[in-house]
């Protein structure tokens, strides 16, 4: 059997409806841990984002996996930008979603890298990222991947802790492999 190749890409218009699809399947593992009004609200920012409504991104990536779209990742220019907030004046990653069935096969790693190398080639520092400890495997991911904690850009959201994660880019084996 031929292994399996993930390639990314820049998104096209045409591939927004698959991009919703993976935003709202991988998200959607969040809906009974939040509360009704915090769920509700982070639906309408995942529509308005796969829609292309609201903040302005550098870049939106998304990943193949045997021809099928199944990941989706954001990439933003500053906490300004993705956010609308100042405090983080170097990219950010935002709503990277994989699907379920291509989870552990590389496709997550494959979207940030391209974040990276963008980001990198763009003359930033580093790159920063938003996670909670709802996302247990992310955040081993992020760790394996050398993002250390940011603590003092962490954000408080009702009861929930964004947790800030930054990657130096020039010292990443990411952009080296």
């Amino acid at each position: 059997m031929p292994e399996s190749r993930i390639v990314v890409r820049l998104e096209t218009p045409s591939d927004r409806e698959s991009v919703r699809r993976v935003l709202l399947g991988a998200y959607g593992q969040y809906e009974n841990t939040l509360s009704r009004e915090l769920w509700e609200n982070y639906i309408e920012e995942i529509e308005a984002a796969a829609a292309g409504k609201g903040a302005a991104t550098k870049a939106r990536f998304v990943a193949e996996l045997d021809g099928a779209i199944v990941g989706s990742v954001f990439l933003f220019e500053s906490s300004e930008t993705a956010y609308g907030y100042a405090g983080i004046s170097t990219p950010i990653i935002r709503l990277l979603a994989v699907v379920k069935a291509a989870r552990g096969q590389g496709v997550a790693t494959e979207l940030i890298r391209a974040c990276a190398e963008l980001a990198h080639a763009g003359g930033a520092e580093s790159l920063h990222l938003h996670t909670s400890d709802r996302n247990e495997s992310a955040v081993r991911l992020y760790e394996r991947l050398g993002f250390e904690r940011a603590f003092e850009c962490d954000r408080q959201y009702g009861d929930i802790l964004a947790k800030s994660y930054r990657l130096q880019l020039n010292e990443t084996e990411l952009l080296r492999s």
